[in-house]
């Protein structure tokens, strides 16, 4: 079949580089001028009564999986894992006698591989959340995991935490996809961990599926789609594979020509977004599919839908406070980003101070620019203020000439096929873009 005009302008655009929309302004913006220091006075400004989103990041897996785009690293050994417990632990203090704020609504820990510390230090980390912070009106409290090393055991520890919701890593079900990628993961394995989690009350279930994996076609991917379907995960987060080498070197182990193409990857896109339908799920936002009773479908119906560092959420709290390497929190008055490095991460705690790299401290034109790329991403609508809509119509116009959004006086919406061109219609309130980084592709 001859590719129209159309087709070669939209594969054009889905090869275009932009960043995913988590924040803004995106992490690359972020510098040391905004250190611990700042971070201290952030903190104490918080009203007492302020909630609090927690998220502790734990940089660590059993391997390496060649895909992986998450700050983590390999370990086979227990005292490094000890050792970081010890350190989250203290970083709980540190923050706890920084900040007024208490009482913490959401709790998420994400990774690497969290469940790796141990069901002992998972223990420890929870007491000293609980001694520091008021969990008692948490109302989600979610854990990634690896479903390799999901047993009955640990769904059993889970539990007894408190954790009510898990994401598993899915990915691809065919071998020789999970060949190439370092990830060997039969249908079986998912299987077992799901009802290790549902036997022990663990009942709410978030799949992560994605596609543009090397050695990945449409037949393979609608076979995952199906196997996860028989599973009866509440959320589907299908993401496209972000091809990062320059970035993250153990992808060089992929092999290039073995990825779809952009025209392929949108097909899978498609199918899989259509295929996800026909079974029931609704669409929320750019890559999420939930069941209709979901609270994330709720929220994207009522207009209530968030964004931030861990993707779409019904999380609203009024701060976002990250612990452990790496990990990023978000205040009223900017971003934070911990020191990477877990030797310079723990020394930092230990010596008393907040362990912050760089952060960003948020401009008005910043938070306006955000609030309209956020209500895009997550509703694919936005009427901005007419000075920022003027300003990105030289960048919207080749987008609605493509097909892909209506451009109106005070308003611009996605059309249904454009959705997948979502973060460039984003882009276009990016004021700081010119001056990032690489990034993945579009689509």
């Amino acid at each position: 079949m001859q590719t129209t005009t159309l087709d070669t302008t939209r594969l054009a655009l889905a090869e275009r580089s932009v960043p995913r929309y988590t924040s803004y302004p995106t992490a690359p913006h972020f510098h040391p001028g905004v250190d611990g220091a700042t971070l201290g006075q952030w903190l104490a400004a918080l009203d007492p009564a302020a909630s609090l989103s927690l998220y502790l990041h734990v940089p660590y897996c059993a391997a390496m999986c060649a895909y992986c785009g998450c700050h983590t690293k390999v370990t086979r050994q227990q005292a490094p894992l000890d050792a970081y417990a010890e350190s989250l632990v203290a970083e709980i203090a540190l923050l706890a006698r920084a900040t007024p704020a208490r009482r913490v609504t959401h709790l998420h820990w994400g990774g690497g591989t969290p469940s790796l510390l141990g069901e002992t230090n998972l223990a420890r980390v929870m007491e000293a959340l609980a001694r520091h912070f008021d969990l008692s009106g948490l109302a989600e409290h979610a854990m990634e995991l690896d479903p390799r090393s999901l047993t009955r055991s640990l769904a059993v520890a889970l539990a007894g935490l408190g954790v009510n919701r898990a994401s598993l890593g899915v990915q691809d079900f065919n071998p020789a996809v999970q060949r190439a990628i370092g990830r060997i993961q039969p249908f079986e394995v998912v299987e077992a961990g799901v009802g290790h989690l549902r036997g022990n009350g663990i009942a709410a279930l978030n799949f992560d599926l994605i596609h543009g994996l090397p050695h990945q076609g449409l037949e393979g991917l609608a076979r995952s789609i199906r196997l996860s379907h028989s599973l009866q995960p509440d959320r589907i987060a299908l993401f496209g594979y972000a091809h990062v080498p320059w970035m993250k070197k153990h992808q060089r182990l992929i092999e290039e020509s073995a990825l779809p193409g952009v025209a392929e990857r949108l097909d899978q896109a498609r199918m899989a977004r259509e295929m996800l339908a026909l079974l029931g799920y609704e669409a929320v936002g750019l890559d999420h599919f939930t069941r209709p009773e979901d609270p994330l479908a709720q929220a994207a119906r009522n207009g209530t839908l968030r964004r931030n560092f861990q993707g779409y959420t019904t999380d609203s709290a009024d701060a976002l406070l990250g612990l452990g390497a790496s990990s990023i929190g978000r205040l009223p008055q900017g971003h934070v980003q911990n020191l990477a490095e877990t030797g310079a991460w723990r020394r930092a705690v230990a010596e008393g101070r907040l362990p912050v790299a760089r952060g960003l401290a948020l401009s008005e034109d910043d938070k306006r620019r955000g609030t309209v790329i956020e209500r895009l991403m997550c509703d694919f609508t936005v009427a901005p203020p007419a000075d920022l809509l003027e300003a990105a119509r030289p960048a919207l116009r080749p987008l609605e000439e493509a097909g892909i959004l209506r451009l109106e006086a005070t308003r611009l919406t996605m059309t249904e096929e454009g959705r997948p061109f979502l973060r460039l219609a984003a882009a276009a309130f990016d004021a700081h873009l010119s001056h990032a980084g690489r990034h993945s592709v579009a689509v």
